[in-house]
């Protein structure tokens, strides 16, 4: 059986047992050829829009014999997907404005039709996943952060309302009460749940901490460089991420009364 990198075991393992998936942007087809070689899943359909990846993806499968059990289609995003066909989408290893982007756009085609499931780990903006998520009728049901190769990656497992336990609802979720911040508005609090992750504030870790600690410092260079001009519009901007950069330290500061763990 193949071995997966630690980022796409973490997928892998938020998948539910017996799911016919999807796997959008599946470059070589790792994540579909573990599934089915594991005896997690008994079919899939690997969605890749390159051609070099594309073949790669059907080499991967036909060495693995896994031909007649595992689909590998050329296309843009869910056009590769038929309604019906599949009970998780998974989609990993790109922008989260991108992937939302993808997500809509099959959503508008039907694409998304009897998808219970969705597996995702943007490599950026999670919080524009999270609101699209929201938006369409998707419960998160848990996060997950990790690293690996020195990045910090999140991995978002939520399932459609009609299939969410119903102990967990998107207004749960987010309720943001939880921060102890007396300074900030309940919808500033909530914006932070969506931008570093609702479960992931709630159980604070390690690497929370590291990426948001590097978010801050990234901005402070952005903010001395801005002091250097003279313009208007840069010292609006210099103040707009001096009103971030203060939020990441109330909330990290909030956070530290919780024992970091590390996962």
């Amino acid at each position: 059986m193949i071995k997966l990198s630690k980022r796409l075991q973490q997928i892998a393992d938020l998948v539910s047992a017996q799911a016919r998936i999807a796997d959008i942007g599946s470059d070589h087809a790792l994540l579909p050829v573990y599934l089915l070689q594991s005896g997690k899943c008994p079919s899939a359909i690997a969605g890749e829009l390159n051609t070099g990846p594309f073949q790669a993806a059907k080499k991967q499968v036909a060495e693995a014999g896994l031909t007649k059990k595992i689909e590998v289609r050329q296309g843009d995003g869910l056009a590769v997907l038929a309604p019906g066909e599949a009970d998780t989408v998974t989609i990993a290893g790109m922008g989260g404005s991108l992937m939302a982007d993808i997500l809509e756009a099959g959503r508008q085609a039907g694409k998304l039709v009897g998808v219970r499931e969705l597996v995702l780990q943007p490599n950026v903006g999670e919080e524009i996943v999270r609101k699209w998520l929201v938006q369409h009728g998707y419960v998160l049901q848990d996060e997950m952060i990790l690293e690996e190769d020195g990045r910090i990656y999140e991995v978002l497992h939520a399932l459609h309302e009609q299939y969410s336990p119903s102990a967990i609802t998107n207004e749960g979720v987010y309720q943001a009460s939880f921060l102890e911040i007396p300074a900030m508005t309940e919808a500033a609090k909530q914006e932070w749940l969506y931008r570093m992750g609702p479960y992931l504030l709630r159980r604070p870790s390690d690497w929370l901490h590291n990426k948001w600690q590097h978010e801050h410092g990234k901005l402070e260079r952005i903010c001395r460089q801005l002091g250097q001009s003279d313009l208007a519009e840069s010292r609006e901007k210099e103040a707009q991420l001096r009103g971030e950069m203060k939020g990441i330290e109330e909330v990290l500061t909030c956070l530290r009364t919780a024992k970091p763990s590390s996962s």
